[in-house]
């Protein structure tokens, strides 16, 4: 072999090593600071006690220890929440199968703004669609009413909608907390009034690598 073949072959092995240092030591980086996020010490969150699709009561302190993904809407909402969901659990699905260590520490919660229909017969039927381990919550509307508020989260009955079929504005606010209850960033999501963003659920993933440690 040549001395010039020999050098080349030289540069392209110290290239390779170092390429696969850099992507090394970019795996092994260290995590952003909670201090950094979007919503670290925001005055968002509290204690609820709210009925499951099983029936079964259950508190917002039960899930201490685990982040928790929050998202308030109603299963009759004809296109936000739907979508949402499926962006969320589809990116949370993805997360599970690269980092299924932690992604066992996220508990994906959605709670209705929606009471009056959203019995957790409804509630059971709507979100075993998502995500094996999506919980539904729904309550009496005074109960609803405080956890919304607690969380600030819009949502009013649109005037003027039939008794049976109206519509919820709501805020379209999916967060992720701390395993502590406190807020720490918003999970991305499609807007409507733009195209769809078919890249949402890798957003999603990418968020929860962010901040879930």
């Amino acid at each position: 072999m040549s001395s010039s073949a020999m050098n080349k072959l030289t540069q392209n092995k110290y290239a390779v090593i170092v390429a696969l240092g850099l992507v090394l030591a970019s795996c092994g980086s260290s995590p952003e600071p909670y201090e950094t996020a979007p919503l670290y010490g925001a005055d968002i969150g509290g204690d609820f006690t709210l009925t499951d699709q099983s029936g079964k009561l259950r508190r917002y302190r039960e899930f201490d220890g685990k982040f928790r993904i929050i998202y308030f809407g109603y299963t009759n909402c004809p296109d936000i929440c739907t979508p949402d969901m499926q962006n969320l659990m589809a990116g949370l699905k993805l997360f599970e199968k690269s980092n299924p260590n932690l992604a066992a520490k996220i508990q994906p919660i959605f709670i209705t703004v929606d009471p009056q229909r959203d019995t957790p017969e409804i509630l059971a039927q709507f979100i075993r669609a998502f995500h094996p381990n999506l919980i539904g919550l729904t309550g009496t509307p005074a109960q609803i009413d405080a956890a919304r508020k607690s969380f600030a989260i819009f949502a009013s009955r649109v005037e003027g909608s039939r008794p049976d079929t109206y519509l919820m504005s709501h805020s379209q606010t999916p967060y992720l907390m701390l395993p502590g209850g406190e807020p720490l960033a918003l999970m991305p999501v499609d807007n409507p009034e733009t195209q769809t963003n078919e890249a949402t659920p890798q957003l999603v993933a990418a968020e929860l690598a962010k901040w879930v440690r």
